[in-house]
């Protein structure tokens, strides 16, 4: 009687796949490393340039105001901004024609004419209206709008018509299908927008608004063109004394890249504890043990 003997059959694995070298990324990162390098070295040995007073101005009192007066000057515009920024809003996304009208003829204005113009509108106010009053008490525009005053005020309207749009288009990108399920389960208007309308439209709303507030402390550097003393103006009148041009343009180039990366750094947290998919995970159902 023959026995017949089986060997075990072994399962060949393909090779694991080498990775291949990405030839161009190597290239572009080796040729951006080196261009880096070679502008380093150029500005690094310009004798033109005074780089040990770049530490001195960093922490100067004057600076150190203006970097102040930068950051109020963005935090109460951008909270100016937001506040009527959403009353614009409701007023675009409501069933009144007039109101409509009103919220698109402003967005159309604030938004459509140069920052830089707005500013020199409002410093220059007093030209077209010499004198503000009530009854027998006025008072002179030119002691009313101040350079702080016209700043905040161009910087302000102007953001109020980009959040407009910013919270519009949150808004409208909720399904009305909630709005009407709200209102069938004999929700008023007021409570279906708070609980649930909002919410939702928060998360969509708020990134774009971290992008504003950056914009914003980036674009307040522009009311130097009225005298405004913001961190520009104060880096302008002491260059403008010791002729250090390029030296004090690093030191308001390096607050503005330091207050801008705080701000990054807070708007990136902010975005990721929103995400849907960031909200703790559920707890897994423990099995029963066998009896």
């Amino acid at each position: 009687m023959a026995l017949f003997t089986t060997q075990p059959t072994t399962l060949s694995l393909p090779p694991p796949a080498s990775r291949s070298v990405q030839w161009g990324q190597c290239a572009t990162g080796a040729i951006a490393i080196l261009a880096v390098v070679l502008l380093g070295t150029i500005v690094a040995q310009s004798q033109s340039v005074q780089w040990s007073e770049i530490p001195h101005y960093l922490v100067h009192p004057a600076i150190l105001r203006g970097v102040l007066l930068t950051l109020e000057l963005t935090a109460g515009a951008m909270i100016f901004g937001i506040i009527l920024g959403c009353l614009l809003a409701i007023m675009a996304t409501s069933k009144n024609i007039v109101l409509k009208a009103i919220a698109a003829g402003y967005v159309w204005w604030f938004r459509g004419v140069p920052l830089i113009v707005q500013i020199f509108l409002w410093f220059n106010v007093a030209l077209f209206i010499p004198r503000v009053g009530i009854g027998t008490y006025s008072i002179s525009t030119n002691d009313l709008i101040t350079p702080a005053l016209a700043g905040f005020l161009a910087l302000g309207l102007h953001e109020a018509a980009n959040m407009s749009e910013i919270i519009r288009s949150g808004l409208l990108a909720i399904d009305r299908g909630q709005q009407e399920a709200a209102t069938a389960l004999g929700l008023k208007p007021r409570q279906t927008f708070q609980t649930i309308i909002l919410p939702q439209a928060a998360r969509l709303i708020i990134p774009p608004t971290g992008n504003q507030a950056i914009g914003m402390l980036k674009a307040s550097a522009i009311v130097s063109v009225i005298g405004m003393q913001d961190l520009l103006t104060q880096a302008q009148i002491i260059y403008a004394r010791n002729f250090l041009v390029i030296e004090l343009l690093f030191v308001a180039s390096i607050w503005y890249l330091a207050i801008t990366s705080v701000a990054s750094i807070g708007q990136q947290y902010l975005e990721k504890t929103l995400r849907p998919g960031n909200r703790g995970a559920a707890e897994k159902p423990r099995r029963a043990k066998p009896a």
